[in-house]
């Protein structure tokens, strides 16, 4: 029997996984997937960043064209509309996070949407085609995150979307339009030279266009696999390919299709309640019980985190929407001041506010050595102490919205209405959540982007969020 390399080995998943592999569990969680970055992507469309790329984008009109979420008079080529719809789904920082750390819906649905509308229509492409599809694009992610003890810790050097998710989207789109498994192999080398983004862009407007790029660059890698461009034929085996993203690389082949399961079975993913860096929710939890010991006239002397030591959230004085968004010490500080956090708790006027500035020249950060830089295992422990002496502290082992404490349904599309009804009629609203909820019986996944398509609201640009 002949090995296959590591690479040959993702060709064969991408090409050989069917509709068999989708577990109603998968199906259930790929769907709720679906609907949270629809909406937060939707929401996206509101912000400053999206506004920017979406200008730019304007200029590579053509003929051959996909629809921008909430523009129904804007078209553009399928991988520029990945591109901004990408770019929305970022915006906020508000998309579902994965373990290893990744965004892993972003960089995925956009690609695929776009791409929908443009293949030809006989056959038509059900709703269970694009949750097939789609799943192979998480699975890429996962499998390669997998690979590296680095890739398991709070990234460091480079953001994960960029780097595993421009393979995912690539994965995803070769699915869809039903390459051969040489062309995948083809396509998984091409995305590897798309891949990579720097940290040191987080909590800036450039971090949503990783997402946006790994959604049209995997795009870009599958649109030239097909036309026949080759790759290096192991680039996910070498230290000099993939591998070069990673200090500790270690790929291993995939198992083989007969006895494959999907890592979605067996691993949830974390949605977020209010659009900030996922380890600031642990923070969120923990100051919300603190909160509830506080009088409206008590004068606080001290506030202490006990977080990992995760250098790009720790932010004493934010001055922007995205350094608030990865500030350990602003999110505290919100809470206590307002008793929760929305997507308004990030505008420009709210980040300035005096009695915010106030109470963050209270907070001091420590770092026990037990606490990890690690979505799966790391808490937050708060501790304020108030003038009178008294201290009160708590502590938050899993947020609510991390997979091991998943949003209920209810919330979950509570939360897609309040996101998608800043652009979109009511009718569309739930007509998406109705067309997601029984997606693996639709006949014509198009149905989604019809609604996407609606009249959208009329809507002010929001420079602050």
């Amino acid at each position: 029997m002949i090995l296959k390399s590591v690479t040959e080995s993702f060709a064969t998943i991408i090409h050989g996984l069917n509709v068999q592999h989708l577990t109603d569990q998968v199906i259930h969680r790929s769907k709720r997937m679906i609907l949270d970055t629809l909406g937060v992507g939707l929401l996206g469309t509101n912000t400053e960043v999206f506004h920017k790329t979406m200008q730019y984008s304007k200029i590579y009109s053509s003929d051959v064209s996909s629809c921008v979420w909430g523009h129904p008079d804007l078209r553009l080529p399928p991988t520029y509309a990945a591109f901004v719809n990408g770019v929305a789904v970022h915006s906020m920082d508000f998309d579902d996070t994965w373990h290893p750390a990744t965004h892993p819906s972003g960089p995925v649905l956009p690609a695929l949407l776009a791409l929908s509308e443009v293949l030809p229509q006989n056959p038509r492409i059900s709703g269970l085609d694009l949750l097939l599809a789609f799943n192979v694009g998480i699975e890429v992610q996962g499998r390669l995150m997998h690979f590296s003890k680095e890739a398991r810790d709070i990234p460091k050097r480079f953001h994960p979307p960029k780097v595993v998710g421009t393979l995912g989207s690539a994965a995803a789109a070769a699915k869809f339009l039903g390459l051969d498994q040489t062309k995948c192999r083809e396509a998984m080398a091409i995305a590897v030279s798309y891949a990579g983004a720097p940290m040191a862009n987080a909590a800036t407007q450039t971090k949503p266009l990783h997402i946006g790029n790994a959604a049209r660059h995997g795009l870009e890698a599958a649109f030239l696999a097909l036309l026949g461009l080759q790759g290096n034929q192991e680039i996910l085996d070498i230290e000099s390919g993939f591998g070069a993203f990673y200090s500790n690389y270690v790929p291993q082949a995939l198992p083989a299709l007969e006895s494959y399961s999907l890592l979605l079975d067996q691993q949830n993913i974390a949605t977020k309640r209010f659009p900030a860096h996922l380890g600031t929710h642990w923070v969120a939890d923990a100051t919300a019980s603190v909160r509830k010991y506080l009088l409206p006239t008590d004068r606080i002397k001290r506030i202490v985190l006990r977080i990992p030591d995760v250098k790009y959230v720790n932010r004493p004085f934010p001055v922007s929407e995205h350094e608030a968004r990865h500030s350990f010490q602003f999110i505290a500080c919100t809470v206590l001041l307002d008793g929760g956090i929305s997507v308004h708790s990030f505008h420009k006027s709210q980040v300035s506010r005096p009695q915010i500035r106030e109470l963050l020249a209270k907070v001091e950060l420590e770092h026990p050595p037990n606490n990890h830089p690690n979505f799966d295992t790391l808490y937050c422990e708060v501790s304020v102490t108030l003038e009178n002496g008294s201290t009160f502290t708590e502590r938050c082992d899993t947020f609510y919205g991390h997979w091991r404490k998943p949003l209920n349904q209810e919330d979950l599309e509570e939360k897609f209405r309040t996101n998608s009804s800043t652009v979109l009629p009511s009718e569309a609203v739930e007509g998406i959540i109705k067309t997601v909820n029984r997606l693996e019986d639709i006949e014509d996944c198009s149905l989604l982007t019809t609604f996407l398509k609606q009249p959208c609201l009329s809507k002010k640009t929001s420079r602050g969020s």
